[in-house]
């Protein structure tokens, strides 16, 4: 038997004017936040996403009563900057999390549906796409998606 030990780096700010050249990135994602339709549970969540040519498209989670045919902040960015710009590589994606009047003190990480959908995302750019996680209390950098998946989901065709 073979084991396997994965290792993954997480840079830690404690503001987010600390960060290299993220912090715009970050107040759009927190902003993104005011517009999401949480009804349900009370949970907005935004997203930012820098492309490689430059633009910055938002997103934030969607609810739905039917569930789960919403759609959270992660996806509705990418997916947004996808239908764009298919072929320019994400660079960075920076996610805030706003609930009971306040940002989240901790980081939030993205659910597994979106973690997938970024690496996939970070796959087809072959470029590494940076994660932000905001936090009031604290900011966390990933250098790349695929530090959050690290046994992903691959579909290899027969063909």
């Amino acid at each position: 038997m073979k084991q396997r030990a994965y290792t993954i780096r997480i840079s830690e700010y404690d503001r987010k004017e600390d960060l290299p050249a993220r912090s715009e990135l970050v107040e759009m994602a927190m902003e993104a936040t005011k517009k999401a339709y949480a009804p349900y549970s009370h949970y907005q969540v935004g997203a930012a996403v820098l492309l490689e040519n430059g633009e910055i498209f938002t997103g934030n989670n969607q609810e739905n009563a039917a569930y789960p045919s919403g759609l959270c902040a992660e996806r509705v960015a990418i997916f947004y900057a996808g239908a764009q710009y298919p072929d320019v590589p994400v660079v960075s994606i920076a996610i805030a999390a706003f609930t009971a009047g306040k940002f989240q003190e901790e980081p939030i990480p993205p659910c597994g549906a979106c973690r997938q959908v970024l690496y996939e995302k970070e796959t087809q750019g072959d470029h590494p796409m940076e994660v932000i996680l905001y936090g009031s209390n604290r900011i966390q950098v990933l250098r790349s998606a695929k530090d959050l998946l690290p046994i992903p989901f691959q579909f290899k065709s027969g063909k």
